[in-house]
């Protein structure tokens, strides 16, 4: 496979694992898996009220807010994080209990999931250079807004939360700084 977009419409929507609101899921891995079964996940929320964070046995997470006043996620053993649009991404794990509370309002989140063990991930805003990472087995960017990605010798026009997955060779080609998105990498451990 080369690359791929992946527009809003297409996205699978599913309620939470603990039924309190409502998944958007961008990509999954393999294609088609489940809550329960998923290598690694991609996936966006709206939240709306307080509440307990679902529980993924065996699962690491990063969270990242896209828009909102942000929440402050308590995660047990780790304390209080306080996350909005212009704090850095929070990794915890996902099988241990966490809970956020809404600063002021409803919130939309980014969120990436991937099996311990199996796969790791980073999350970083494209809006300056990445750091140099290890070539990723998998590359995502998610676009917040519209905006225009240059890779692999094309220009592709997104629309706010299309996304573009790649994998292989192109999974290592040079990033450049892109307004309006945010960089996904999946390593197999």
């Amino acid at each position: 496979m080369s690359h791929r977009i992946l527009r809003t419409p297409d996205h699978r929507r599913m309620p939470w694992k603990n039924g309190r609101g409502e998944t958007v899921e961008v990509a999954v891995h393999p294609e088609g898996a489940g809550l329960a079964d998923f290598g690694w996940r991609v996936s966006m929320a709206g939240v709306t009220e307080d509440g307990d964070f679902s529980l993924f046995p065996g699962i690491d997470r990063t969270l990242a807010v896209l828009t909102g006043a942000g929440i402050a996620l308590q995660v047990q053993g780790e304390g209080l994080h306080r996350l909005t649009p212009r704090s850095e991404p929070l990794a915890f794990p996902a099988d241990v209990p966490s809970a956020a509370r809404l600063i002021d309002g409803p919130i939309t989140d980014l969120n990436v999931m991937t099996r311990r063990g199996a796969f790791r991930h980073r999350l970083v805003a494209l809006d300056a250079s990445p750091a140099p990472s290890p070539v990723p087995d998998w590359r995502l960017w998610l676009a917040t807004d519209h905006a225009t990605l240059e890779f692999a010798g094309e220009t592709l026009a997104l629309a706010p939360h299309d996304a573009v997955l790649c994998d292989g060779p192109e999974a290592a080609l040079p990033l450049t700084p892109a307004p309006d998105l945010w960089l996904i990498e999946i390593f197999r451990a």
